[in-house]
C-alpha cells in the first residue's frame, strides 16, 4: 500500500503551512511533477530545520515522489537532499533493514539516472555516508561500485565530489571478502585508482585523493593476487617509484604505498617482477641506515598517534607477527607492535580475540623478555598485553586507553 494512502491524517486543506498540509499537498499532487517538487522543497526545509514530527511518514512521501518521477532531475535531487537529513537525523537507528533498503536502493536509481549531475551525485554520496558501510550496502554492492568508480574517475578532478566518493569507495574496499575484492578488481577499481595517481603525478599535486588511492589499493590488494597482479600490470610499480620521487617526506602516502607493496611481496609468483635491480636499490635506500631511513622510520613511528582509526580489516595477524619476530631489524619490530597497539587500542572488541587466538600474547611476552628489542618496542609489547587482559576482564580497555568520547 501506498504510504501516502496509508496514514490516517485528519481532513485539511493542501498548503505548505505545516506538515500536515505538506504531506497532503504530497498526496494530491502525485502526479504532477512541478507541484509536487516544491512540496518536497517544504519537506526538505521542514527537515533541514528539525521540526518534522512524522519522520516514517515523510520518508515514505520522499521514496514514492522518487519512485514514481526518476525522469524529472529535480524531484531526484529535492528527494535526495530531504532523504540525507532523514537518515541523518537521531531516528535513524530506527529503520530496519528493509527500509534502509528502499533507500539506499531508491537513491541509486536516481544517481544512475544523473550520474553526470554534481548536485545529484553529492547528495547521493553524502547520503550513503550516513550508513553503515559496507554492510547496508552489500546487496547492492557491485552497482553502487560502478557509480563510484564513475565518480572518481569522470568527474571533476579536486572536486568534493571526487573526494567523498574515492573515501566511499575506499570503504567498499574495505571489510569486505576475496570475492568482492575480486569483484572491485573486475570492475576496474585498480586502473581508476592508478590514472589518479598518474594525473597527480603529472601535476605534482599531493591531496587527499592520492592518499585515498593508495590506501585504496592496499585495501583491494589484499590477498588478493589477481589485483596485486593488475597493480604490476598497471605500471604500478613506475608510479609508486614516482610518488618516491615526487613526495619524499608524505608519511602517510608512504605508509600507504608500502603496505600496498607488502600484499604484492605476499605472493610468491609475482616476487620475481619485484627483484629487479631498480626496485632494490630503491628499497635498500629505504631502509639504509646511513641515509637516516631507518632513524627517519623510527621517528615517524614514535610520533604516530596510537588512537588514530584506520579504515583496514585485518583478519589475521600472520604478516604483522612475522615482522615482529624479526630481531635483526629492531625498527620492523617497532612497526609491527605499534600497528598490533593501534588495533587493540582502537578496536579491541575485534582484534584483542584475534591476537589471542594465532598466539600472538605469546610472541610478544618473548619479545619483553628478549635482550635485542630497545624499550620503546617492549612498552608497545606491554600496551598490547595489557589491552587485551583488561579487555578480556572487563570488555572493555583501561580508562587511561579509552578514546575521546
Amino acid at each position: 500500500k501506498s504510504p501516502l494512502t496509508a496514514a490516517r491524517l485528519s481532513p485539511q486543506i493542501a498548503g505548505d503551512a505545516n506538515e500536515e498540509q505538506i504531506y497532503y499537498a504530497a498526496a494530491a499532487n502525485l502526479d504532477r511533477p512541478a507541484v509536487l517538487q516544491k512540496v518536497l522543497n517544504d519537506l526538505y526545509h521542514l527537515f533541514r530545520y528539525e521540526t518534522c514530527q512524522n519522520i516514517n511518514y515523510a520518508l515514505g512521501v520522499v521514496l514514492e515522489a522518487m519512485d514514481r518521477h526518476i525522469n524529472e532531475k529535480h524531484i531526484q535531487i529535492s528527494g535526495s537532499a530531504t532523504l540525507f537529513y532523514i537518515v541523518k537525523g537521531k531516528d535513524k537507528t530506527s529503520f530496519d533493514m528493509r527500509t534502509k533498503r528502499m533507500v539506499i536502493g531508491t537513491l541509486l536509481n536516481g544517481m544512475s539516472a544523473y550520474r553526470s549531475d554534481d548536485t545529484m551525485m553529492r547528495n547521493g554520496c553524502l547520503t550513503l555516508c550516513q550508513f553503515k558501510i559496507p554492510e547496508d550496502v552489500l546487496f547492492d554492492y557491485e552497482r553502487l561500485v560502478h557509480l563510484l568508480l564513475h565518480i572518481v574517475s569522470e568527474m571533476e578532478q579536486e572536486s568534493f565530489v571526487q573526494r567523498i566518493g574515492i573515501y566511499l569507495l575506499n570503504s567498499l574496499a574495505c571489510q569486505v571478502d576475496g570475492s568482492q575484492k575480486k569483484l572491485l578488481g573486475d570492475l576496474g577499481a585498480i586502473n581508476r585508482m592508478l590514472g589518479l595517481i598518474e594525473d597527480r603525478l603529472a601535476r605534482r599535486v599531493c591531496d587527499d585523493v592520492l592518499e585515498v588511492a593508495w590506501s585504496t589499493m592496499w585495501n583491494v590488494t589484499d590477498e588478493t593476487s589477481m589485483n596485486c597482479q593488475r597493480f604490476l600490470d598497471g605500471r604500478g610499480m613506475e608510479f609508486f617509484l614516482g610518488c618516491l620521487r615526487v613526495f619524499p617526506d608524505k608519511e602517510e602516502l608512504l605508509r600507504n604505498m608500502m603496505g600496498l607493496l607488502g600484499n604484492v611481496a605476499e605472493v610468491r609468483a609475482l616476487r620475481p617482477r619485484l627483484m629487479t635491480m631498480q626496485f632494490m636499490c630503491v628499497f635498500a635506500d629505504l631502509l639504509d641506515s646511513c641515509s637516516d631511513g631507518i632513524e627517519r622510520m623510527v621517528d615517524a613511528i614514535n610520533r604516530w598517534d596510537l588512537r588514530t582509526e584506520r579504515n583496514i580489516n585485518y583478519r589475521s595477524f600472520e604478516p604483522i607477527s612475522y615482522l615482529a619476530k624479526i630481531y635483526h631489524t629492531p625498527q620492523c619490530q617497532h612497526w609491527a607492535v605499534w600497528a598490533l597497539a593501534n588495533l587493540t587500542t582502537v578496536y579491541p572488541a575485534k582484534y584483542c580475540f584475534l591476537l589471542e587466538s594465532e598466539g600472538g600474547l605469546t610472541l610478544l611476552q618473548e619479545i619483553i623478555q628478549h635482550d635485542q628489542p630497545y624499550g620503546q618496542i617492549k612498552e608497545l609489547a606491554m600496551l598490547v598485553i595489557k589491552n587485551c587482559r583488561q579487555f578480556r576482564e572487563q570488555g572493555q580497555l583501561p580508562q587511561d586507553a579509552q578514546l575521546d568520547g
